[in-house]
This record gives C-alpha cells, structure tokens and sequence, in this order.
C-alpha cells in the first residue's frame, strides 16, 4: 500500500466514524468484495490454509468463508474510526468483555493474554488497554501512515507498553510481567524456524514460538485465553478462565495444549480467522510448500 493510498484510507475510516455500525458494514460488504478479487495473492494464502486445514469441506465452502473473511477484515478496519476517535463511551459500547472479573483476580501477578489472529485483535487489545496498563509485542508496519495510526490506536488508554519486536522482547515482556501488566501476546505467527517448535494446528505441522510456556515456567504466570469476537452490533472480549495445570510436562506439551485452544475458536468463527497470514510459511524438512 502507498502513502497515497494509506492516507485515503484513513481518511474514510476517520470520516465513517461516526456512522452507524450496520452502514459501516454496508459498506465494508463491498470493500471485503472489492479485495476479494483485487488482492488475489493474499486471496490464494486464504485458500491454501483453508484447504490443509479443512481438508473435509468442499472447494465452494472453502471460498464461502474466505470471502466472508475479507469482508470481516474490511469491517474491522472501519471499526478503527470509532477506537482511534471515539469517545470513552463509544469504544466501550462497540467492544465488550465477557470474563472482565478474571483480569480483576489476576491484577499484581504474572498474567498472559494470549490473543489469537482473529479480525477483532486491535478492538479487544485497545479495550483491555483501557481496563489497565498493558505490554505487547508491536511489529512496525511496512507503510508508514498506517504504521502511525496503528500506534494511535493502541497508545490511547493508560499508557501500554509497546515493545518492538527484535531479540530482546521477551527480556522487556518477562519485566512488564513481574511489575504486575498483563502481557498481550499474539502466539500464532510462523516466524521462522529458528525459534520455533513444530505442533499440530488442525493436524498440520506449524512453525509455532513456545513464548507462552517459556514466560509461564520463568515467570509463574497464569495464561488467559482472550479472543475478539466480531458481533453483528460490535465485538466481544471472550475472557476464559486461567488454564489449570499449567506449564504442563514439557514445553512441546504446553504447545500444543496452545494449538488446540485455538483451534477451539477457529473452528467456532472460521470466517474470522486471519487466513491471510503464512501460517505454514516454514515447513518440516522435506515437507512440500502449501502456498
């Protein structure tokens, strides 16, 4: 995306803010379409994840949800308009959270949020973020305009701790912790093999960092599902309870359990999942490419 481009985007998420949240999603009905066609790589990655991960389902059922996807994905972006420009009250009337009383308990030890790819991430990390301080992980956005207005969003309440991604993120994360700020972690990217373990996501081998078990043995913390749902009206924070009995017998164990949790959701808003991403992007060796 150019500056130009980013800018113009912007400016009609800005400009849609103030609408009605069903005409927002009027709108972004046809956005979604429009990227559907005009993004055909990020259109092929969809495809390909949906296709090794559900193998069972039907090629018209595969691009069914793909396209409603993008559609999700373009309703997200416009929902920014209200995040970065909203009032206090807005923000929280477009984004709920079920299971508030379980970031109370946690409040002053160790406490992981772990946030999967779903469309509604930046809506749920913003909307905890106004609850109390909190860290993550930021990785710096290719284009710079929207690199900016990310930041805006995600700086507006209580000061978070945005922690660049690079060599030393879990040192800052592992601190922020032990000073009693939730960590919100997004677990769910392949970012090489270097780092990273080899677990099943939906039976197939992904590249997946064990942060979540390492941060839980080092730190003590307890470990919060936190997924986004978008709702017809808005989103929904889904806090579960803490998960019992972990760190469990070995980190690929503790893992795995991860996979699985997400799975969980995945399976329950399959067209809210951010198919767009590589999820398989390194592979076992000798393992062919899926894109």
């Amino acid at each position: 995306m150019t500056n130009w481009l980013a800018r113009c985007w912007v400016a009609l998420i800005l400009a849609t803010a103030g609408w009605p949240g069903a005409r927002r999603a009027r709108l972004a009905r046809v956005f979604g379409d429009l990227l559907w066609f005009a993004v055909a790589r990020r259109r092929r990655i969809a495809l390909a994840n949906l296709r090794a991960c559900f193998p069972q389902w039907t090629e018209r059922a595969r691009r069914r949800t793909g396209r409603a996807l993008f559609r999700n994905f373009a309703r997200s972006a416009l929902d920014h308009g209200v995040l970065w420009r909203g009032s206090d009250a807005q923000v929280m009337a477009l984004v709920r959270v079920e299971g508030l009383e379980r970031l109370a308990r946690a409040r002053g030890r160790a406490l992981i949020l772990l946030a999967p790819h779903f469309v509604g991430l930046d809506a749920g990390g913003i909307r905890l973020s106004a609850e109390q301080q909190v860290v993550t992980i930021y990785a710096r956005q290719s284009n710079a305009v929207w690199d900016h207005w990310l930041k805006v969003g995600r700086e507006r309440f209580n000061a978070p701790l945005l922690i660049a991604r690079g060599s030393t993120e879990l040192r800052h994360a592992l601190r922020a912790m032990r000073g009693g700020i939730p960590f919100y972690y997004l677990p769910d990217m392949d970012l090489g093999a270097e780092h990273s373990i080899f677990v099943p996501f939906f039976g197939v081998p992904a590249a997946t960092i064990p942060m979540v078990s390492r941060l839980a043995r080092i730190a003590g913390a307890q470990v919060v599902l936190a997924v986004t749902e978008q709702t017809q009206d808005g989103y929904v924070v889904h806090l579960e309870e803490p998960w019992a009995d972990f760190p469990g017998a070995s980190v690929e164990e503790d893992t795995t359990r991860m996979n699985r949790a997400i799975e969980r959701w995945v399976a329950r808003l399959p067209d809210q999942y951010l198919w767009t991403h590589r999820r398989f992007k390194t592979r076992p060796p000798g393992a062919p490419s899926i894109y």
